[in-house]
């Protein structure tokens, strides 16, 4: 026989157990369910690149270069995925006299060590340097958009911390630093290509490293 009262009283605790497990997520500061973890802070799992020499895993972070050493030559740590339309969104701390980046929507150029493709670019200066500035990897090789130097500089905490926001849909690219947009991009050239994988970068110079954790992305329709 249909009782009412018991079917209600299964509805209200299943709505009380999803309630409940919303405000762990949220206290937790866990992910939104569409955002998805990159990197789960132990292996190369999901990604490729030079893991013996140039990229290592440090306290929960993908960290590429040496304080020790100089950097030879600019390295690339790639995901095995290609993405077109997305969030990314990534922690990193540079150190040293670093120069580095977050390419998107990018290319391995084949028996190279380069990537070819768009750069979110960052490096160090009492200016902010490079951060928040959209870069053309080996491709166009030219700064596309610069980003204002006086917001970056307000923007960036030097040696530390820092997020970047990375917002991918058809032609338009966008991209933050720590909640303060920088760029807004809308590429005319339709050669090229709106998908690609994901790569992190270490510059080559002098000993300097690059910090990055915490890279999750949310695909987009």
């Amino acid at each position: 026989m249909f009782k009412p009262h018991f079917t209600a009283a299964i509805m209200t605790a299943v709505i009380a157990v999803i309630m409940s497990s919303m405000v762990r997520q949220s206290l937790a500061g866990e992910n939104p369910p569409k955002c998805v973890s990159l990197f789960d802070g132990r292996s190369f799992q999901g990604w490729e690149g030079d893991t013996g020499k140039s990229f290592r895993i440090e306290d929960g972070a993908i960290v590429g270069g040496s304080m020790k050493a100089p950097v030879p030559r600019n390295e690339f740590l790639c995901t095995t995925r290609h993405y077109a339309n997305f969030v990314l969104r990534a922690e990193c701390k540079l150190l040293g006299p670093a120069n580095a980046g977050i390419q998107i929507r990018s290319q391995r150029v084949p028996s190279h060590n380069e990537v070819s493709g768009f750069q979110a670019d960052m490096s160090v200066a009492e200016d902010g340097g490079y951060w928040g500035c959209l870069y053309d990897e080996s491709r166009r090789n030219k700064i596309l958009v610069q980003a204002d130097r006086d917001l970056i500089k307000k923007a960036v905490k030097p040696n530390d911390w820092n997020l970047y926001e990375i917002r991918c849909e058809g032609p338009r690219l966008r991209l933050s630093v720590n909640g303060v947009q920088t760029v807004d991009y809308t590429e005319t050239d339709a050669k090229i290509p709106l998908e690609g994988i994901i790569g992190l970068q270490i510059h080559g110079g002098g000993p300097s490293e690059a910090w990055y954790r915490n890279i999750t992305i949310e695909e987009l329709p």
